[in-house]
């Protein structure tokens, strides 16, 4: 496109250099980045038809007074309102000037969230709405008003014609999508939402058959690894170290990680397995299998807390076997790490756990023949691939712990193969989950009070660290104080939330694994690689703000030893919490939850990868995500000029290096 950023209406230095920040440089870059969602205010909804957890746009009239003053240190404007079918309440916080404009004569036409409260619905902080049809909606870029950046976007859209069309007539026709132009259009100034679906489609389309052709190329292209040689009966031994009798499942993965260690291409295996299944054993038995070998094994977890309990754990596990394991993080002084990494480049730790610090430049491994990455939903492609080439293409074991149904994991990780460890370890104690109202609450700390007599602990998590003004939730520093000073006051509490320093949360997190603390008040921080099994009680504040798949894995932190443990989710009942009620299946949980909020919202960008972004999850659905594997699958069976154009359009889109080592 011929137009330049800085030539469009309104544009100064100061916005241009604030869009360059976002990684916006040209007008195309402005027509590639969509909208994240769209307010569709074509037609106002009636009050009767509202449910609670939707955005929607009312056209109401207020009834009776406005309600102003201070709450919980927030400024909150409150009025009832109603249309011909019903009323509600609407609030605002931290806005003191929605009070002059409710006094106004007039209809109001408010968008907002929709809540559930005692008193019925109410809207949550809405927005004054004046404009009709469907508005898109951007992430924000810092020092840009949202209407100033929508209307570069608009500016932007007077070119989109000469926007190239990329995929052939004949693909396009065989999966009925619309032209790339139009998509475009349609995506940042939608005529109806039927113009807006069909657009959406063929940008995902187009996306995620790129990212499939993409993991395709990697799989065929598949580089000569370091073969491991495992002797006869090692993975019997190894089990025959451990304290407990593995599950027939965690053997059988073993089993296949030693089969693809001892082959000549470098293995690239995902384990996936529900909260407790025992993968953590498995990972440690291919380190110690590559170790007997004479290779060093390196272990990446995403956060220091887990790194050092996952080193700990190995200490106690590996030591007496003769491998000697070594921690590596990036709160290491600066002495502590020169050693570390003497001690990996010589190659007196065998095996090296540590976090993001593990791909630094300055490490160098002396023989890494195996790279597993702990929690791969916190981890992009990118960064599984850095701490691969620390060696000569070593092997790779990557562990989720977010259950993702089979068929979904097997197209969006088509690079990987997969094991699943499908059985829990004999007497694991199924947590009682239990829907807590806002009255019965008293009860629930009572209960509390009385596990702690007992010699037990709980966790108490927030969805928020401190009050916010756009939602309304129990932040955690309040709940602490509130609880501190109220209903569990003489228990001993702590708080760990990510805005502390990463040593204060980690005393915190070791004084609650030591017993030294009686209940952790807590975002998700704590949501995986805690292990405190003296811990029976978890609560859950705002439990509805929570997928379902994030409430199993906080659920999944009690539970883990012989005592019978309770998770209490505080919130209204309904159809998606009562599923954490009926079932501790990870696996059917994650398809409900698949199927309640979509694949794209469950794995974001950072479950799916660096590569997988922007237009590709914002439209996906499960059927999409399987046509586009399908075409892939097909394309690539063929040597057709189709097949080889999209093999080009694959590398152009995601050939930075994460495609580079692979494919040249």
């Amino acid at each position: 496109m011929a137009q330049e950023l800085k030539d469009l209406h309104k544009m100064g230095p100061k916005r241009l250099e604030c869009l360059r920040a976002a990684g916006i440089h040209t007008v195309r870059h402005l027509l590639l980045r969509l909208p994240v969602d769209y307010r569709d205010l074509s037609a106002a909804k009636p009050l009767a038809a509202l449910r609670p957890g939707e955005q929607a746009l009312v056209e109401v009239h207020r009834k009776g007074g406005i309600q102003a003053g201070y709450f919980k240190g927030l400024h909150m404007t409150k009025c009832r309102v109603g249309d011909e079918s019903g009323y509600m309440t609407a609030v605002w916080f931290n806005q003191p000037w929605v009070k002059k404009r409710l006094g106004q004569e007039g209809p109001l036409r408010l968008y907002g969230r929709v809540d559930a409260k005692h008193s019925g619905l109410q809207l949550t902080c809405p927005s004054f709405e004046s404009a009709r049809g469907i508005l898109p909606v951007y992430a924000p870029v810092p020092g840009i008003p949202a209407a100033v950046y929508r209307g570069f976007v608009e500016q932007a859209l007077d070119g989109v014609e000469k926007e190239p069309e990329r995929l052939p007539g004949s693909l396009r026709l065989r999966r009925g999508l619309v032209e790339r132009a139009w998509a475009l259009r349609q995506a940042h100034a939608p005529r109806s939402m039927e113009d807006l679906t069909a657009a959406r489609r063929r940008l995902a389309f187009e996306e995620l058959l790129l990212y499939q052709v993409a993991l395709r190329l990697l799989r065929g292209r598949t580089k000569k690894g370091v073969p491991i040689p495992v002797p006869e009966g090692a993975v019997e031994a190894y089990f025959s170290h451990l304290s407990f009798a593995p599950t027939g499942a965690q053997a059988r993965v073993l089993r296949e990680i030693a089969e693809d260690l001892q082959g000549q291409g470098a293995m690239a295996r995902m384990v996936q397995g529900d909260v407790g299944c025992g993968k953590t054993a498995v990972a440690f038995g291919a380190l110690v299998l590559c170790a007997q070998a004479g290779y060093q094994g390196a272990m990446m977890a995403p956060t220091e807390v887990l790194a050092r309990q996952h080193y700990e754990e190995a200490q106690r596990l590996m030591e007496p076997l003769g491998i000697r394991a070594g921690l590596l993080t990036g709160s290491l002084g600066i002495k502590e790490k020169r050693l570390a990494h003497e001690a990996i480049a010589c190659g007196a730790w065998q095996v090296v756990i540590g976090t993001h610090a593990l791909i630094s430049e300055a490490v160098s491994y002396k023989d890494l023949g195996l790279v597993v990455t702990d929690e791969q939903h916190r981890f992009g492609v990118r960064q599984r691939t850095l701490l691969s080439r620390k060696g000569t293409a070593p092997n790779v074991l990557v562990m989720s712990a977010t259950p993702i149904p089979r068929t979904l994991s097997l197209i969006l990780y088509g690079d990987l193969d997969i094991s699943i460890i499908d059985e829990l370890p004999p007497g694991r104690v199924p947590v009682k989950t239990h829907i807590v109202p806002e009255e019965k609450r008293g009860g629930m700390y009572g209960f509390i009070r009385d596990q702690v007599a007992e010699g037990r602990q709980a966790y108490i998590v927030c969805p928020l660290v401190e009050e916010s003004e756009a939602i309304e939730a129990r932040p955690a520093e309040m709940v602490y104080e509130e609880l501190r000073e109220g209903p569990l006051k003489g228990l001993r509490l702590g708080l760990a939330h990510g805005k502390m320093k990463s040593a204060e949360l980690a005393e915190a997190l070791e004084r609650f694994a030591a017993g030294e603390t009686d209940v952790l008040v807590a975002t998700t921080v704590i949501e995986v690689g805690v292990n405190v099994p003296n811990a029976t009680v978890m609560v859950i504040e705002n439990a509805e703000r929570f997928g379902l798949a994030q409430l199993h894995q906080l659920r999944g932190r009690v539970g883990r030893a012989d005592h019978t443990s309770w998770c209490f989710l505080m919130a209204q009942s309904n159809e998606r919490l009562d599923l954490l009620t009926r079932t501790g299946d990870g696996f059917v949980i994650a398809q409900r939850d698949m199927e309640l909020r979509g694949v794209g919202e469950i794995l974001g960008t950072r479950q799916s990868g660096a590569m997988l972004q922007g237009i590709g999850m914002s439209g996906m659905d499960t059927r999409l995500l399987k046509e586009a594997h399908d075409e892939a699958r097909e394309l690539m069976s063929q040597n057709t000029e189709e097949a080889l154009l999209m093999e080009a359009l694959a590398k152009e889109r995601f050939g930075d290096e994460i495609l580079d080592a692979a494919l040249n």
